[in-house]
């Protein structure tokens, strides 16, 4: 069959679907594009949907050291469903007078096609910077055994580039984009205006990225947290999809309370669609407070 002729392509659109460590499989819903644009300063920036996963409440990759039950009461307090975690993935689009920037690809679900939503052609694109080499971040940026952008440098993390390479998971999109692939020193400037940030824990090189415009910042802050509920209420909760979890616990924590503190803007690409809010405090936790700016 056409759709097994390129291994990459196949393994990507999968990757959701089985965890890091050979955990559960989850529930792929049928994918459905989506765009939404707001101003930041003189940019504009897109949020790009791309697929969304769904994960059984189990114990085997949110509270993996606490029972189904107590994440079931958290679940509750929100108001979701208490027998499973759905998580969205989505993509951010930068786009100033000069360069177009995309921030991750998702597994290559409908990021094509809410590309196209938002007037963005494959060949637009110069620059694809990536917080990290999960295949949920790296999968579309091969498409049928080819680079998806042909016309971008892609860039990531020194250390996530040789993370990625002695990784067999993501051996076939390692190939493919190999030429095209310009390492950074994390805390670099790596496009005009987009600065990279450490987030340790996650992946060895995982970063987020610094947005700003004028007098107006967005800091995408990759995996730092995947669910808008558990990641809040229980951020020092260990998740199986975390590859230092002590190390990812300590930057999630960290991380939530400057964020909490500053009320910067933010976006989440594992958050409910569109992703883009602030974190605050609530009591000794955080809470999820989306933007009303991007439509």
């Amino acid at each position: 069959m056409t759709m097994f002729k390129s291994p990459a392509r196949l393994m990507a659109m999968t990757a959701l679907m089985v965890l890091h460590q050979g955990l559960a499989m989850a529930q792929m819903p049928a994918q459905q594009p989506d765009a939404k644009t707001f101003k930041l300063g003189k940019l504009d920036i897109v949020a790009l949907h791309d697929a969304q996963f769904v994960k059984p409440n189990d114990g085997k990759t949110f509270g993996i050291d606490h029972s189904p039950a107590e994440v079931g009461e958290l679940l509750k307090a929100a108001g979701a469903p208490t027998d499973a975690i759905t998580l969205s993935v989505d993509a951010l689009l930068v786009k100033s007078k000069n360069n177009i920037v995309l921030i991750d690809t998702g597994v290559g679900g409908a990021l094509q096609d809410s590309l196209a939503k938002a007037g963005v052609k494959p060949g637009d694109v110069n620059e694809v910077l990536i917080t990290h080499s999960h295949p949920d971040h790296i999968g579309g940026l091969v498409k049928d055994g080819k680079l998806a952008f042909p016309n971008a440098t892609i860039r990531m993390s020194d250390v996530e580039w040789s993370f990625a390479k002695s990784n067999k998971d993501v051996a076939d999109i390692v190939k493919v984009i190999a030429d095209r692939v310009k390492p950074f020193k994390a805390g670099a400037q790596v496009a005009p205006g987009i600065t990279s940030v450490s987030l340790k824990g996650h992946t060895p090189g995982h970063v987020g990225y610094q947005i700003k415009s004028g007098k107006e910042r967005l800091f995408d802050i990759g995996d730092t947290v995947h669910s808008s509920i558990l990641s809040l209420a229980k951020p020092d909760w260990a998740v199986a999809f975390d590859g230092d979890k002590p190390e990812a616990e300590h930057n999630r924590a960290k991380t939530l309370a400057k964020l909490a503190k500053d009320q910067e803007l933010i976006f989440a690409p594992h958050f409910p669609f569109p992703g883009v809010g602030h974190i605050e405090k609530d009591g000794d936790h955080f809470k999820w407070a989306p933007s009303d700016k991007p439509q």
